[in-house]
């Protein structure tokens, strides 16, 4: 009942132990509700009836006590709900994450507070902007956000929506929480028309008016719960998911969330009084790209979103004519932006490096000049 052990004669009955204490009143454990474990060679025992109470054997006095079956008994027992309680607490949490989450993740995605996604948001376009940087060619860079202002207008959207090119190594777009949308200039590259870049953009404004991109915030959250209730709370694990879903480049939308998209997206073209038509041919083009193992990149726009062929012939079927999204000036601005015109990977790749080179040599005069 304290820190100080006290050393007690024992007698093991078929009812029960029974033993004097050190302030000599009598006790009696029954042997129903007696717990009994094994630690090294000692044979630990307690009762319901005095909780805080340890009384340690010898096993090899246990035993000569005739309380061996109960050791065994008692061990097994407690092993065995240990098990099947760990076992019973991880499929519930796998069924959460797995189940749960994305059953809730469009509810939860809704109600989130628009502050609070326009602040992740804000972090999230940090992160990228340290990953990818903006292209050059402001003229072009006006172009692309003015289109997509022009589809936000359309939508029901309470974010401010605004596009950017940067530069990445293959071809996608992805919107980030609160409206900011990154569109690769491999993208822009493999774009052939105003309408096809448009159909991308619309399609991204869809997510966001959707709030697709908190769901999957919410579902990367998911999978942080996972990692702590494994690793343990207070980890962080939760914390670095959190931080894996600002890659936006990463974050997976769910088969009915990317044909609603598709279908949002014509209709904000159509709205707008856009042609809808670029979109079938580039995911056709980009799903057959995609496919096609010998190329160096393959196209993440198409490869990230699921039955890319069927898409793209649902997107046929509900293509409306309109007029183009840019004029031909507009389109040669943009196509200028980051370079975009040149097709050869090998030429963009040293264009990459040469910039990020001269960039280095200037914050390394500035830190020269500083020092």
């Amino acid at each position: 009942m304290s820190a100080r052990p006290a050393t007690v004669e024992v007698e093991w009955g078929d009812d029960g132990l029974r033993f004097a204490a050190d302030d000599g009143e009598p006790r009696f454990w029954p042997r129903d509700g007696l717990n009994v474990t094994r630690e090294g060679d000692q044979a630990r025992l307690s009762h319901p009836l005095e909780p805080d109470a340890r009384l340690v054997l010898a096993e090899a006095d246990w035993i000569a006590l005739g309380g061996s079956v109960a050791v065994e008994k008692r061990g097994r027992a407690r092993e065995t709900r240990l098990v099947i309680g760990l076992a019973a607490a991880g499929l519930s949490v796998t069924a959460f994450v797995f189940w749960g989450v994305p059953v809730f993740a469009g509810p939860l995605a809704r109600a989130t507070p628009i502050q609070m996604e326009k602040d992740m948001g804000r972090s999230f376009d940090a992160q990228m902007g340290a990953m990818f940087r903006r292209c050059e060619g402001e003229a072009g860079q006006g172009v692309l956000d003015e289109l997509g202002t022009r589809l936000a207008v359309q939508s029901d959207t309470p974010f401010d929506v605004r596009v950017r090119a940067v530069e990445a190594p293959f071809v996608n777009a992805f919107a980030l929480p609160g409206g900011s949308i990154l569109v690769t200039d491999d993208l822009i590259r493999e774009a052939e028309t105003p309408d096809e870049l448009a159909a991308v953009v619309a399609h991204e404004v869809a997510h966001i008016e959707k709030r697709h991109v908190m769901q999957a915030v919410w579902r990367s959250l998911g999978v942080g719960l996972l990692l702590d209730a494994v690793v343990g709370g207070g980890t962080g694990a939760g914390q670095q998911a959190v931080l894996l879903a600002g890659q936006a480049t990463d974050l997976r939308y769910g088969r009915d969330a990317e044909l609603e998209a598709d279908q949002r997206g014509q209709a904000l073209l159509v709205a707008a009084g856009l042609s809808s038509q670029g979109m079938a041919p580039f995911f056709e083009r980009m799903h057959a790209e995609g496919e096609d193992k010998r190329l160096a990149t393959a196209a993440e726009f198409v490869s990230t979103h699921p039955d890319s062929g069927r898409r793209a012939q649902r997107a046929r079927d509900a293509a409306k004519p309109g007029a183009s999204a840019l004029s031909p000036s507009e389109w040669a601005a943009v196509r200028a932006t980051c370079g975009a015109g040149s097709k050869d990977p090998v030429t963009r790749l040293k264009d990459r490096l040469r910039r990020r080179g001269d960039d280095a040599s200037v914050h390394q005069g500035d830190q020269m000049r500083q020092d």
